[in-house]
C-alpha cells in the first residue's frame, strides 16, 4: 500500500480515571443537581465574584532540549500529561527557592 503522506494514528492507552460519558448522558437533571449539591468543592458564584474575575491567558511554553536520566523520563512518561507534571514540579521548586 502506498503512503500518501498521512500520519498514522497511535492508539493511546486509556487513563485510569476517565469520564463515563454514557452514564452521564443517562443521568437525570435532578441526579446531577444532587451530585453537585453533595460536592463540597462545588459552590455557586455570586455577583461579587464576577466583578473581580479576570481572564488570565497562559504564558506560551518554550521548546527546550534537556538531558534527563532515562529511568526518570521513563517514569514520567508512564502518565498522561507528563510534561505538564514536570513543569509543575519545576515551578514548585522555583517558588520554594525564590529569594523575593
Amino acid at each position: 500500500m502506498k503512503n500518501n503522506g498521512a500520519k498514522a494514528r497511535v492508539a493511546r492507552p486509556k487513563s485510569r480515571a476517565s469520564t463515563d460519558w454514557g452514564r452521564l448522558r443517562r443521568a437525570s437533571a435532578s441526579s446531577i443537581r444532587k451530585g453537585i449539591e453533595a460536592d463540597p468543592d462545588a459552590h455557586a458564584t455570586d455577583t461579587g465574584f464576577w466583578k473581580s474575575a479576570k481572564v488570565v491567558m497562559p504564558a506560551p511554553k518554550e521548546i527546550v532540549t534537556m538531558r534527563l536520566d532515562a529511568d526518570l523520563l521513563r517514569w514520567f512518561r508512564q502518565h498522561h500529561g507528563y510534561q505538564t507534571r514536570i513543569n509543575a514540579i519545576l515551578r514548585a521548586y522555583m517558588k520554594a527557592h525564590d529569594s523575593v
